[in-house]
């Protein structure tokens, strides 16, 4: 629990005012990724359900997606910015690494944060006016369930950074952990909370699936640029795999 508490002390800014201590093993929280992931699914949901009450589909898909960026203090979207900025800028390996520890915004940094974005509201507004606004809890944690595979069996091309108390710690172990509590949280949430039919449930499911794929194609991008992973290209994750998710529902709903 202490872990759990540390982790999501760590990925959001939700205020939790508990001295959990040092954890010299900090790393095996990775196995909590898709459980922080579900706690801001849960605040997003009722977040949209209020909004639902007041405003029409559109604004409160706005709504909800300026409190995902609020809920984790924009950790993961300036991952983002800083990934596109250096990936695309095709410098040298040294120069993009240098580029992700640069404050400034590039214009490939706000394109990518700006389209991110916008096609998160779109999703989001479509899904709601298609009455499955509960859908949008798990795109939190489909993202952060696809996120752990940039750190199984990968290296930081850095000595120090954020990232590297993450990155290559994953054990297969906490790789099965996760996508199996994964898999069972969004069944029972899914048929016990919202009786949802299971041929729809195994529909959604199968979006694990495709995020994962779409991370290890994207690991293999990332290696071809700077031969490793940083935290930068892990909150870049997050946020591409929710949106792979919500185009996924979108699609399926549609």
């Amino acid at each position: 629990m202490k872990r759990f508490i540390a982790l999501l002390q760590f990925m959001t800014r939700i205020p939790i005012n508990i001295d959990v201590g040092f954890d010299e093993e900090f790393h095996k929280s990775i196995t909590y990724f898709p459980l922080v992931g579900f706690v801001l699914g849960v605040l997003l949901f009722l977040i949209g359900t209020i909004c639902g009450y007041i405003f029409d589909p559109f604004v409160t898909a706005i709504v909800i997606t300026l409190s995902s960026v609020v809920l984790t203090g924009g950790l993961h979207i300036d991952g983002l910015g800083d990934t596109f900025d250096a990936l695309y800028s095709y410098r040298d390996k040294e120069k993009m690494l240098e580029i992700m520890k640069d404050s400034r915004l590039g214009t490939n940094s706000l394109l990518a944060v700006m389209f991110v974005i916008l096609l998160k509201v779109g999703f989001i507004y479509s899904i709601i006016n298609n009455g499955y606004m509960w859908l949008v809890m798990f795109m939190p944690v489909i993202g952060r369930l696809g996120v752990i595979r940039l750190t199984y069996k990968t290296v930081s091309p850095r000595a120090k950074g954020m990232g590297n108390m993450f990155i290559g710690k994953l054990t297969t172990g906490m790789f099965l952990t996760a996508i199996v509590y994964t898999i069972v949280l969004i069944t029972l949430v899914a048929r016990f909370m919202f009786l949802t039919p299971f041929e729809i449930i195994i529909k959604v499911l199968l979006s694990i699936i495709l995020v994962l794929l779409f991370n290890q194609i994207f690991k293999g991008h990332v290696y071809k640029k700077i031969d490793g992973v940083t935290g930068d290209i892990l909150g870049c994750s997050i946020e591409l795999g929710e949106v792979i998710y919500l185009l996924y529902i979108y699609l399926i709903i549609g």
